[in-house]
């Protein structure tokens, strides 16, 4: 019995179908939060809501007997389990900000499709060695703070009063977001040569870092899916040799 519900767990027509009734409820999620499709059908989208949940519910139960405890050695059913769980919070004013969280359940697209698992899996493969990044750039970060305060901070306390300000306005310069007209230029009209502290920085940040942190996920990307086509290729020699075995043997008995 649990082998069967196993195997109908598996059919591409049954993933499709949850891949259908996430996307569904994403938009039945997103239609609550307008008060004039409320109004009109509130009830409706409560029920459809509800429906929704029904099924997730009845899939990761089927799991949980098909699979029982191997269910909870993928990290995948274990954050279905979660998403799912947490969609099941009762409503009440205290807990607004859990049920707010019922949008979730998007994320379960990621999880029932290995495109998408694939790519969150090389990002989590990256991370020991963006670990490596994130400290070298937190270690610029905090000599360029420390600069930056000693350097502006009595021309410009709402920008480089405090480390933790110059740290804020050094992340802004370093997204380019408004950098130049917003901060830089201003700067410089007070200090001329504030130039030759930014244009390092940003080299080293957002030229650099940056791009040393993309390429780290881009390896990691490759490395996964390279991985998944040496298990292919493993999987479709496995079978061409299983194949071969019984053509041999049949031809041992006809002899």
């Amino acid at each position: 019995m649990r082998d069967r519900i196993a195997a109908f767990l598996e059919l591409s027509i049954v993933r499709n179908g949850i891949i259908g009734v996430i996307l569904f409820n994403s938009v039945i999620l997103g239609m609550e939060t307008s008060g004039t499709l409320m109004g009109a059908y509130g009830p409706l989208i409560t029920a459809l809501d509800r429906l929704c949940l029904s099924i997730f519910v009845v899939e990761i139960l089927l799991k949980l007997f098909a699979y029982r405890l191997g269910f909870f050695r993928s990290g995948w059913n274990i954050f279905d389990f979660l998403i799912v769980g947490i969609s099941l919070v009762p409503g009440s004013e205290a807990l607004t900000v859990l049920r707010a969280l019922r949008i979730l359940r998007l994320l379960r697209v990621v999880s029932v499709t290995p495109s998408l698992r694939r790519v969150v899996e090389g990002f989590l493969k990256a991370l020991p060695g963006m670990g490596s990044v994130f400290l070298l750039m937190s270690m610029i970060f905090y000599i360029g703070s420390v600069m930056a305060t000693k350097l502006f901070q009595d021309s410009f306390p709402e920008w480089f009063g405090t480390i933790g300000r110059s740290a804020y306005s050094l992340f802004q310069i370093m997204t380019l977001e408004s950098w130049s007209m917003g901060i830089v230029r201003p700067v410089m009209e007070v200090y001329p040569h504030a130039w030759v502290f930014f244009v390092p920085f940003i080299m080293m940040t957002t030229f650099a870092v940056v791009n040393l942190l993309v390429g780290l996920i881009v390896n990691s990307m490759q490395d996964a899916h390279h991985a998944e086509d040496v298990v292919k290729t493993d999987a479709y020699r496995d079978e061409v040799l299983a194949r071969l075995e019984k053509i041999e043997r049949r031809l041992d008995r006809r002899d």
